[in-house]
């Protein structure tokens, strides 16, 4: 498939992208090419397969959500690079 200048140029106006003539022309060549790749695929056999996402089964990995006796407060604030009144003290995120 041959894709035009004009394509290229509504694809590049899209995105926010400038592009000199020379480019138009080199991009509109790549870019034919790149479908024409598709083009070869939309010609497999594919009776019969199932759509899919995934190659391999899906499970989960997470772990099991039980619940724990966390540290003592003490312990938290020891390890905390800065601490005020009792609580660990961060950068602002928002100013």
């Amino acid at each position: 498939m041959e894709l035009s200048r004009e394509a290229v140029h509504h694809v590049a106006k899209l995105a926010r992208v400038a592009l000199t003539d020379d480019e138009m022309t080199m991009f509109a060549r790549q870019l034919s090419e790149i479908i024409g790749h598709f083009d070869v695929l939309q010609q497999v056999d594919t009776e019969g397969v199932e759509p899919t996402a995934h190659t391999l089964p899906l499970r989960n990995v997470m772990t099991s959500d039980e619940s724990r006796p966390s540290m003592p407060q003490e312990t938290v604030l020891q390890m905390a690079p800065s601490v005020e009144d009792g609580y660990l003290r961060v950068r602002a995120v928002l100013e």
